[in-house]
């Protein structure tokens, strides 16, 4: 959703709050990753204007998505309640906003992009591991049967690497018989 400001930037000390639904039905990461997003609650934004073209938005959301566990990789439900405080500069050019790093990619001219602000938030949000339990057993790394419903017969028996060359030699002998 797009919220044009030039209505807020009339008077210094206006306000207003507006709500609206986050459009999008994925969230897409930079690494690539696609998580669905399986719940989610209206976004209330207030903003008010502070003068000399600043704004203050203060708002806050409730996303919810299906993150994959980092050991089994089943779908889990992931729950962010997103706190969003930020003052906007519109005085600055779009050509100079480009150019900083730290800028504001969700604002153009004088529209507010809340889709692109959520996403943002979103990726400050993100964990950097997702388990579906604490003691999620993961998946056989031979066959891929999710340990947490059951065993394989696989051998997941890690030799110490450091015998390598003792088993070989060992390896060979076998051969020679």
């Amino acid at each position: 959703m797009i919220i044009n400001l030039t209505e807020l930037l009339s008077s210094e000390g206006k306000e207003k709050t507006y709500t609206c639904d986050f459009g999008p039905d994925t969230f897409r990461a930079p690494d690539g990753s696609v998580y669905d997003i399986i719940a989610r609650e209206p976004v209330t934004l207030r903003i008010r204007n502070l003068g000399d073209r600043k704004l203050f938005m203060e708002g806050k959301a409730g996303i919810t998505l299906s993150i994959p566990c980092s050991r089994c990789l089943e779908a889990v439900p992931t729950p962010f309640q997103i706190q969003i405080e930020e003052e906007l500069d519109l005085g600055e050019p779009d050509e100079e906003r480009a150019k900083d790093p730290d800028a504001q990619h969700y604002v153009s001219s004088y529209n507010l992009d809340v889709d692109q602000l959520l996403c943002n938030e979103l990726l400050s949000a993100l964990p950097m591991k997702v388990l579906c339990k604490e003691d999620c057993q993961g998946i056989c790394n031979r066959c891929g049967t999710n340990l947490n419903y059951g065993t394989c017969s696989c051998d997941r028996s890690s030799p110490d690497p450091r015998m390598s060359a003792i088993q070989d030699i060992f390896q060979q002998f076998k051969d020679l018989c």
